[in-house]
């Protein structure tokens, strides 16, 4: 077995049972708990093959990959609540497991093909894609739009394996492990990519905008007032 299929494995369990998880916590039934996990585990290298040329059947020929998800959303669907419960509190822990698995992954799939932006994009989508399109058929803000730095390290992996820099199997299991450790990092002290809120910022001027309406028909009034009054007198 390669390091390719073990880092697969690795991540597939882990984006399988992620998104078991999420169904059941939307109270999907058992087809859906199914959907969305082979979504999550299987979404990321869809878009990738998209992305690169590779045919999209393709993935009907990971039949090791699938039944290994299958299994994994089963055990996750028959554990017990408090089994689930450890589970949720080390989610950010596995989630982190699937990341760095598929973007080494996504990013093996790509190097020594494509140029360095497109293994970069290649080990990004792998890694996140799954993810994304479980969010969004669950209802939910996709993670890797607002939450800590997260695609950033699946980038970085993507452009160390392209580089070189990693690339046996002994160096790839601690490229592993370090995007595991960098993505914990930006969970635990909160790391954040820049951001600009337009909603706040549209809702003070729009409030703004407000003040100055009634404060222009407060002097249009006393205006009228004065000049009824000077008539008067």
């Amino acid at each position: 077995m390669d390091i390719f299929t073990v880092f697969s494995i690795i991540g597939t369990i882990a984006f399988a049972v992620s998104g078991a998880i999420v169904a059941m916590e939307e109270e999907y039934d058992i087809l859906g708990v199914y959907v969305l996990g082979l979504v999550t585990a299987f979404g990321g290298g869809v878009i990738r093959n998209l992305l690169i040329g590779v045919p999209i059947p393709t993935i009907w020929t990971q039949g090791m990959l699938l039944k290994t998800a299958v299994i994994a959303m089963t055990i996750a669907f028959i554990l017990p609540v408090k089994w689930l419960k450890t589970w949720k509190k080390s989610e950010a822990f596995f989630d982190a497991i699937g990341l760095s698995a598929f973007a080494i992954q996504g990013a093996l799939y790509a190097a020594g093909k494509y140029p360095l932006s497109a293994v970069m994009v290649a080990a990004m989508l792998t890694g996140i894609g799954g993810g994304m399109i479980r969010d969004v058929l669950a209802g939910r803000k996709p993670l890797v739009l607002r939450d800590e730095i997260y695609a950033v390290w699946a980038l970085a992996a993507g452009a160390v394996i392209s580089l070189g820099w990693f690339h046996t199997p002994a160096q790839l299991l601690i490229l592993f492990v370090i995007v595991i450790i960098f993505r914990m990092l930006s969970v635990h002290y909160s790391w954040r990519l820049p951001r600009r809120s337009l909603k706040y910022a549209l809702a003070q001027s729009i409030f703004h905008a407000d003040e100055e309406k009634r404060a222009a028909a407060a002097s249009a009034i006393q205006e009228q007032e004065e000049v009824e009054r000077k008539q008067n007198d």
